[in-house]
């Protein structure tokens, strides 16, 4: 199961650094003739978070979400002003424990979905304490 370890909050003002960033897209395929100059700075704020007063990051922890590309160690900037839908994958805290899973909303009821076939999906009893932290919005994932 993929827990959460200490989330961190993103205080409003607090700025990513930032960095170059390239006029030109860079060929994952075939070489291509690269420009050997960079065009200013980028501000990640501007392009990775929408509501920076709503938003925070998680250190992922486990495995249970690799399909899904969420990795052990991979952090996730979340925002909790988003309205959790069916198919989000969300930070949700059931019955007191923290977990990101991705959200099934059913007929039946509320799955809370691994995106690992070594983990059973979590099918959330009726009487069960569910409080849906935060949808995450992007994955910081380490290469």
């Amino acid at each position: 199961m993929g827990v959460i370890i200490g989330p961190r909050v993103i205080e409003a003002g607090l700025s990513l650094r930032l960095v170059l960033v390239s006029p030109v897209a860079v060929a994952a395929g075939f070489p291509s003739p690269a420009q050997d100059y960079f065009d200013g700075r980028i501000d990640l704020n501007e392009h990775l978070i929408k509501d920076i007063t709503s938003t925070y990051i998680v250190r992922v922890s486990g495995d249970s979400m690799e399909q899904a590309g969420i990795s052990d160690g991979d952090e996730l900037i979340v925002n909790r002003a988003l309205e959790p839908r069916d198919g989000s994958v969300v930070v949700a805290v059931l019955d007191g424990e923290l977990t990101i899973k991705r959200l099934k909303i059913t007929a039946a009821g509320v799955v809370l979905q691994a995106a690992n076939p070594l983990y059973p999906d979590i099918i959330v009893p009726a009487l069960a304490d569910l409080t849906i932290w935060g949808v995450a919005t992007r994955c910081l994932h380490h290469v």
